[in-house]
C-alpha cells in the first residue's frame, strides 16, 4: 500500500534499522522523532546490553508516542555485504517471528534497505514479497512511500 507507515492500522511497524540501533535518518529518523525520545533511550539499553545487532536480525522497542504495541527493528543489509536478497529475508522474517512471539498479529514494513543502504529495489522487492508470503502473522502491510519501489513490487507480484 502506498501510505504513511505512522497511520498504519497495525499492532506493530517494522523500522528500517542499523545494527546499532541510530535512528538519526530516513525511516528510521522519522519514527524516532514521532515515537519521542523513548525510543532511542530504550534502543542505546539494547545496543549496551547486547552490542550491535547482526544483519538480518531484528528486535523490539517500545513504540513511544506512537499508536503502536511495539517498534520491530528489522536489520537490513546494505549493498556490497554480499547475498543482500537473502539478509533482507532473514531481517524480515525474523522482524515477523518476534511480532509472533508477543501474539502481535499485524505489522506494516517499510523499504527496507532500499534508501541510504543502496540495495537494488529488484532484489528488494524480491525480499519484500518473499518474506510477506512466508510469514506466520494475519496481516502482514508493506507500506511503500516512493513509485520507484512501489513499481518493482508491482512488478514482482505481477511474475
Amino acid at each position: 500500500m502506498r501510505g504513511n507507515l505512522l497511520e498504519e492500522p497495525v499492532d506493530a511497524i517494522v523500522n528500517a534499522a542499523n545494527g546499532h540501533l541510530a535512528h538519526g535518518g530516513g525511516v528510521a529518523g522519522i519514527i524516532a522523532r514521532a515515537a519521542g525520545p523513548e525510543l532511542q533511550k530504550e534502543s542505546d539499553l539494547l545496543v549496551r546490553q547486547h552490542g550491535p545487532f547482526p544483519t538480518g536480525s531484528a528486535v523490539v522497542t517500545t513504540a513511544g508516542k506512537l499508536p503502536f504495541k511495539g517498534v520491530i527493528h528489522a536489520v537490513g543489509p546494505r549493498q556490497g555485504e554480499g547475498d543482500e536478497e537473502a539478509q533482507l529475508v532473514r531481517a524480515l522474517t525474523a522482524a515477523f517471528a518476534r511480532a509472533n512471539e508477543r501474539g502481535w498479529d499485524s505489522v506494516s514494513f517499510p523499504a527496507v534497505s532500499s534508501g541510504i543502504f543502496a540495495v537494488p529495489l529488484p532484489i528488494c522487492a524480491r525480499a519484500y514479497v518473499k518474506a510477506a508470503r512466508a510469514s506466520p502473522l494475519r496481516n502482514v502491510r508493506l507500506c511503500l512511500r516512493d513509485q520507484p519501489v512501489i513499481d518493482a513490487v508491482v512488478k514482482e507480484l505481477s511474475k
